[in-house]
């Protein structure tokens, strides 16, 4: 049985020269792979080009620009010589296009941040958002996508190789990456950095084992051969394992939407329907807000609902339902559908709203998003400043400024870190105005009572001003030429 194992495999080897790798020019395809898998001057034009049509149509967003971008990209080429590299063995090739892809990552990376800096649009669109949760449905596009490049190379049959450009998608991400980097917003940084990584990592082993499959490297030891397949099979796997962790998140969530979809409607029966539901499982419990359309308002539906949601959705919620009635009468159905339709636009248009606030308030106290409070019904914004070296509270009150002034309409207030007050310079027997609306400012945010020492003038004129604003004031010692400032017990902040 053995000998005839061996006999098999030997007449699939033949029939598979013969038929296919036998009729491949290897010398051929490793001369055009040389000469366009390395840096030149026109690679560099494609990658700055390619790079700020991606960062613009991720911004606008626009999936045919974001397309044309890829159709400009330069990088695979790259990436399947690094992967031909690997195959034989060649260190000058693996060398030469891991330079060209390192050099090219690079500048679309910092040509994309350099946009987004100067852009005044700087939130997470959806076409961002897309690209910062890769999963392992991506790793397999990029193997088939590899499959299909590494075959279209050794054949010559270029529009192939656009089209596995297209779905690979490999400059998009890098300018998420930019992205990332220049509103510091680092959920998005790491995972299309993971998208990237996958999709390059893929590509280059998936092209190598291509090239073995089509007789490049045939020269080279049993030993080199088995460190090739375990480097190929390792390095998938490596990659599958967080990306299937991924693939199961989504999953789950798909899961938790459809249960939570059922849950919702069962205290109505069938005569109503679901117009809105917002869930946000970034939050713990997740967070759950519905609409339900129906002809007749159902009493306790919140009470029915929960307990519907904790006996079939395995996760904590934070679930809340409104009802809207409508009438049972001929044309009602129509109704529901435009109120559902209103309801969704005006949903989306709240929550664009909240998260554009949301974004540049956090870039400006330099947290996340998420520890932004956001009310898009009385437009008000709230968030603690994140620590800045050497920066008083006259610094943090100017930047709240600006940020007041980029968002027209709303009311901003960034709460300072805790710090001393210090002391005033007194001309006069008046304190310096400038400093004391600095220090009122302060004690406002942090919600503290102030004690003041000094003249008995300035102190005077620092307490009717403070006392005005509703911060409590304790007067301390008289002694002195400044007006110092101290705080005392915290109070409700106003």
């Amino acid at each position: 049985m053995e000998g005839a194992g061996i006999t098999r495999g030997g007449v699939i080897s033949r029939w598979w020269r013969a038929r296919a790798s036998g009729k491949v020019h290897h010398g051929a395809v490793i001369d055009r792979i040389t000469a366009e898998s390395g840096w030149s001057g026109s690679y560099l034009f494609a990658v700055l080009i390619s790079a700020g049509i991606a960062i613009l149509g991720l911004l606008l967003p626009s999936s045919a620009v974001i397309i044309g971008a890829m159709l400009i990209s330069p990088l695979m080429l790259p990436i399947i010589g690094l992967g031909f590299g690997i195959a034989t063995f060649d260190l000058i090739e693996i060398r030469r296009s891991s330079w060209a892809l390192l050099l090219g990552a690079v500048l679309a990376v910092g040509l994309s941040a350099l946009f987004v800096a100067i852009s005044p649009i700087q939130t997470v669109t959806s076409e961002i958002a897309v690209r910062t949760r890769p999963n392992l449905f991506d790793l397999l596009v990029a193997l088939l996508s590899a499959l299909a490049g590494a075959y279209a190379i050794i054949h010559e049959r270029s529009t192939t190789v656009v089209g596995v450009a297209i779905a690979t998608a490999l400059m998009p991400p890098l300018a998420v990456i930019g992205f990332g980097l220049a509103t510091q917003n680092w959920t998005a940084l790491a995972g299309s950095l993971l998208l990237f990584v996958t999709n390059l990592i893929t590509i280059a082993l998936t092209a190598a084992a291509v090239a073995r499959l089509y007789g490049f490297g045939a020269h080279l030891s049993p030993t080199q051969t088995r460190l090739q397949g375990t480097l190929i099979v390792a390095g998938l796997a490596a990659l599958a394992i967080p990306l299937g962790f991924a693939l199961k998140q989504i999953a789950t969530e798909s899961f938790a939407r459809r249960q939570i979809r059922e849950a919702v409607l069962t205290p109505f029966g069938g005569t109503a329907r679901l117009s809105q539901l917002d869930i946000d499982f970034d939050r713990d419990p997740a967070v759950v807000r519905a609409v339900v359309l129906t002809p007749k308002l159902v009493s306790g539906a919140d009470r029915a609902v929960v307990a519907e949601a904790r006996r079939t959705v395995a996760m904590p919620l934070d679930l809340h339902v409104d009802q809207v009635r409508v009438g049972s009468e001929t044309g009602a159905g129509e109704a529901a559908q435009i109120a559902a339709a209103a309801a969704d636009a005006r949903g989306a248009s709240v929550r664009n709203l909240r998260d554009g606030v949301a974004e540049r308030i956090a870039l400006t106290a330099g947290v996340a998003p998420a520890e932004v409070l956001v009310d898009p019904v009385l437009r008000r914004a709230s968030a603690r400043f994140a620590p800045l070296p050497e920066a008083g509270f006259a610094t943090y009150r100017a930047i709240e400024r600006r940020a007041a002034e980029a968002n027209e309409g709303w009311r901003i207030e960034l709460i300072p870190p805790e710090a001393a007050l210090g002391d005033i310079p007194v001309e006069d027997d008046a304190p310096d105005a400038a400093a004391l609306d600095d220090a009122l400012w302060a004690a406002r945010r942090l919600g503290r009572g102030v004690t003041l020492s000094g003249p008995s003038a300035a102190v005077e004129a620092a307490t009717q001003r403070f006392a005005a604003a509703g911060v409590a004031v304790e007067t301390g010692s008289t002694r002195g030429s400044d007006l110092s400032l101290s705080w005392t017990e915290p109070q409700a902040a106003r």
